[in-house]
């Protein structure tokens, strides 16, 4: 079986990693996405609403699961049995910061590749950082996010 993490804070997840999943799935017979927990940063959703409103986002996929993690990822991948890290770039300084840490996790643990998927280009201006920031300010981020998970920022 063909497993594969796609790792991330997704605080919050956007439009543009849900865009990344659904063009990963037909690699693999199984995708985890996996919410990392980082407990040097400061979160804008909690650990627990970011896992509920991917799970809302994917519950029709039954080759989606959605799981929390803390420490390495890749122990989180030995952990799961994923052979693959799925991971999304959107311009060249994101393509030298995951070809690092891809060459690294590589090192740790080479029987995992990583594969990266580029952004479309309508989507290669969105990122969560901006997201959050928009978000923080009360702006209007619906164009952004996917439309489930509107309702979990509300109130």
């Amino acid at each position: 079986m063909k497993i594969a993490l796609f790792p991330g804070s997704f605080d919050p997840i956007t439009i543009a990693h849900v865009d990344i999943l659904t063009r990963a799935l037909p690699l693999f017979d199984k995708i985890v996405v996996g919410i990392g927990l980082n407990s040097s940063k400061q979160s804008f959703l909690s650990a627990e609403k970011r896992e509920e409103i991917v799970k809302t986002i994917f519950s029709s996929y039954d080759n989606v699961e959605v799981q929390l993690y803390e420490g390495l990822t890749v122990d989180f991948c030995k952990k799961i049995n994923a052979q693959y890290m799925v991971r999304g770039v959107r311009s060249v300084a994101d393509f030298e910061y995951e070809k690092a840490i891809a060459q690294i996790n590589q090192t740790m643990m080479p029987e995992a590749e990583t594969i990266i998927i580029l952004s479309k280009p309508e989507y290669s201006a969105i990122s969560s950082t901006i997201v959050r920031d928009i978000l923080r300010n009360n702006g209007d981020v619906s164009q952004f996010l996917p439309k489930e998970a509107i309702p979990f920022l509300k109130g």
